[in-house]
């Protein structure tokens, strides 16, 4: 097990009665692994399962505060809801390790081992013939959720977890939040294509974003769409572009055309989760009525054979177990990728079934048949999406993280003072860690990790590439990306690349080339 998997386990680490086994997923900060029970007189556990990782041992105080919020948030729900339509937690464990720094002090949350994910499955073949059924149990768990008084808070295919006998689960709760009346309280972050637009522009206090149960239906109509017609129901062909014809429609500009393909039943489903407003969208107990009686009208039966469209997935999507463990990682909450915690190989389609719908993320803005590792891809894309600058885009930033360190996460040159994956100086970084743009009261110990890495890369250019002459000649995304290696005043001054920077300049335009998608040059 190498970098960059953010929590790295051996195999065969144990850690309470559990023996680590191939690893399923990773993300920035979490990674999951499978698991087998090594002690018999725990007969009330499962003899196999999913460990989750997070490093609440290390980190910044910024990171880790955030981190226990996400992770108190998950652990909350999962200890007092036991529902048929939820992922279960059998028990939560602390590793006691100084020998490994990396992993002394982490949180294991112990879960419910899934096969596969409602993103994998889509994404290997949009449409499956048991769509409605399949929604029939997304719809019937979040009632579960708001009959407890809990939101989910990020709803989406990744987060919709398949399991061996053809039964759904939903998972990752860390955005999760309890009801007070009316409304309850999130982390400001979601993920735009399922985000309705009341909470686009909402305010954020100190606790963090209001949200109502409403938000999790309009989901449900943004994901039913998806898996019924293959498409999403707003306009554009980027999430940011659909997160503007998601406000322009509800702010009345725009109508709401759905997908020809949809059955009636269920578009008069997904048009009433997807109204302008959140008082008019129809609420958890009526929505799964009709979804039921949809999914019933589509199968022909009320039971439908859910054992049956397991054994088709499988055909669809298996081209090994090990690639079917590694397609479930994806509704952990973490980021999927290869079953040996490398970065796929290059090859069509992001090198294997495995990796699909880890490597296919931003893929109309940043090719998936290249070497950018699919665990910073979410990072890269969403990060570029922050700036409003054309020059700063995913391809850019994946082309300097390339160059800078061929994305190493432990990159180390004490000569030049230069440490991680973005190469950050610590006394640079700590003026562009903070979203708010203030300067850090503290630098994580270098390296640094890709999540606060990447993310300051992304500000710190989109203040530069204003502050870059006009009609300076050559690329403007790579004038950027010398000015991050040097600064704007010596590119400006050299009335271009500095001769010094040329080498540095011509690998950047090399990867700025190779990542860009057709299209797109």
């Amino acid at each position: 097990m190498t970098e960059p998997y953010a929590v790295p386990v051996p195999r065969g680490y144990r850690v309470g009665v559990w023996e680590v086994r191939e690893p399923i997923a990773t993300g920035a900060f979490g990674s999951v692994y499978a698991a087998r029970r090594t002690d018999a007189a725990a007969g009330h556990l499962p003899e196999t399962a999913a460990l989750k990782f997070l490093p609440t041992g290390t980190g910044t105080p910024r990171q880790l505060a955030h981190l226990r919020d996400l992770i108190e948030r998950e652990v909350a729900l999962l200890r007092r809801l036991r529902q048929p339509r939820l992922i279960r937690m059998y028990e939560t464990l602390t590793v006691d390790d100084p020998a490994r720094p990396r992993l002394d002090g982490a949180t294991v949350l112990v879960l419910e081992r899934a096969e596969g994910s409602l993103s994998a499955l889509i994404t290997a073949a949009p449409r499956p013939p048991a769509g409605p059924a399949l929604l029939a149990q997304v719809c019937a768990g979040l009632a579960q959720l708001h009959r407890a008084g809990w939101v989910h808070g990020d709803l989406k295919p990744a987060n919709v977890l398949l399991m061996a006998d053809g039964s759904v689960r939903l998972a990752d709760f860390n955005m999760a939040a309890e009801l007070e009346g009316t409304h309850a309280y999130t982390p400001a972050f979601s993920t735009p294509d399922y985000t309705p637009p009341e909470l686009l522009w909402s305010e954020i206090g100190d606790r963090g974003r209001r949200i109502r149960p409403s938000a999790d239906v309009w989901a449900f109509g943004v994901l039913a769409h998806l898996v019924l017609t293959g498409s999403f129901p707003l306009p554009g062909a980027t999430p940011t572009a659909r997160r503007d014809a998601a406000v322009a429609y509800a702010r009345g500009t725009h109508e709401l055309r759905l997908s020809p393909e949809l059955p009636q039943a269920w578009r008069e489903i997904v048009r009433d989760c997807l109204t302008r407003t959140h008082a008019d969208r129809t609420g958890t107990d009526a929505l799964l009525h009709r979804v039921t009686a949809a999914a019933a009208g589509v199968s022909g039966t009320a039971g439908f054979s859910l054992r049956a469209r397991a054994r088709t997935r499988r055909g669809v999507l298996a081209a090994s177990a090990a690639g079917l463990v590694a397609l479930a990682g994806l509704a952990y909450g973490v980021v999927s990728w290869a079953g040996d915690g490398r970065p796929p190989a290059a090859g069509p389609r992001g090198g294997g079934t495995a990796s699909l719908s880890a490597a296919a993320y931003g893929a109309d803005v940043l090719r998936t048949d290249r070497d950018v590792p699919p665990a910073y891809r979410l990072l890269i894309v969403e990060t570029a999406d922050d700036c409003d600058r054309e020059e700063v885009s995913p391809a850019l930033l994946a082309a300097m993280l390339k160059v800078e360190s061929d994305f190493d996460p432990d990159l180390s040159d004490p000569a030049r003072n230069e440490y991680g994956i973005a190469r950050w100086t610590p006394s640079v970084l700590r003026w562009w860690m903070n979203e708010d743009g203030t300067p850090g009261e503290t630098v994580p110990e270098p390296p640094f990790p890709p999540a606060e890495s990447i993310p300051a890369m992304g500000r710190y250019l989109c203040w530069i590439t204003p502050r870059l002459d006009a009609g300076l000649p050559g690329d403007r995304s790579v004038l950027v990306a010398v000015a991050y290696r040097t600064s704007y005043r010596k590119v400006n001054d050299a009335g271009g690349v500095p001769p010094k920077y040329r080498d540095y300049a011509d690998r950047v335009a090399h990867h700025l080339k190779e990542y860009t998608p057709p299209g797109r040059e």
